[in-house]
């Protein structure tokens, strides 16, 4: 079936697009516990942007899942296959000129690693918001960590399915160390260059 799909070579390309927005195009990847912070940073980053004339989209776990991968679940497979579709529909958007950003749980070293080969290395900021496991489940905002630890919920990142730390991420995040405000300076200071035309 596969030989049979021929993509279409469209005369604009996302060089074209980026020029038009006035800025380059990437992919923004926050992944760390649930609770950490991610998609609080994600957000506060995403304004920040905005306000400097950047073009973006959040995409994140929950609102992805109720739509796109309603049909998936947490299983490892499932996990993997949550985060292919998502890098894909991040691999449009970098495509149109957007600068991206996602807040994922990823718990997965190579679906991480499968998400930079889809949108490339160039296009690819991994930021790791490295929360312990002790302050999110302190935090508990969405009751998660004591449904899993009652047995409610399985496969829970953290408390009863493995989370593989990034080894070497663009940037690092502990929220227990630095306010939000912080890190979003420190991100906004790391994509500076890459924002450039």
């Amino acid at each position: 079936m596969q030989e049979n799909i021929i993509p279409h070579q469209f005369s604009i390309s996302q060089k074209e697009r980026s020029e038009l927005k006035g800025h380059n195009s990437f992919l923004l990847w926050f992944t760390g516990l649930s609770g950490s912070g991610k998609s609080t940073i994600a957000n506060a980053v995403e304004k920040a942007l905005v306000s400097e004339g950047i073009h973006t989209y959040t995409l994140d776990g929950d609102n992805v899942r109720k739509g796109l991968n309603n049909n998936l679940g947490f299983s490892h497979e499932d996990r993997t296959e949550n985060i292919r579709r998502i890098a894909e529909v991040a691999n449009l958007m970098v495509d149109s000129g957007l600068v991206v950003l996602a807040a994922f749980v990823s718990p997965y070293r190579v679906d991480r690693e499968n998400i930079k080969t889809i949108v490339g290395a160039a296009h690819y900021v991994e930021i790791f918001v490295n929360t312990p496991l002790e302050e999110c489940e302190r935090r508990d905002v969405k009751g998660l960590y004591a449904k899993a630890r009652a047995g409610e919920i399985s496969n829970f990142t953290g408390i009863n399915a493995p989370y593989e730390a990034p080894d070497d991420p663009d940037v690092e995040i502990d929220t227990t160390q630095v306010t939000v405000e912080e890190a979003v300076t420190k991100i906004m200071n790391h994509i500076k260059i890459k924002l450039a035309k």
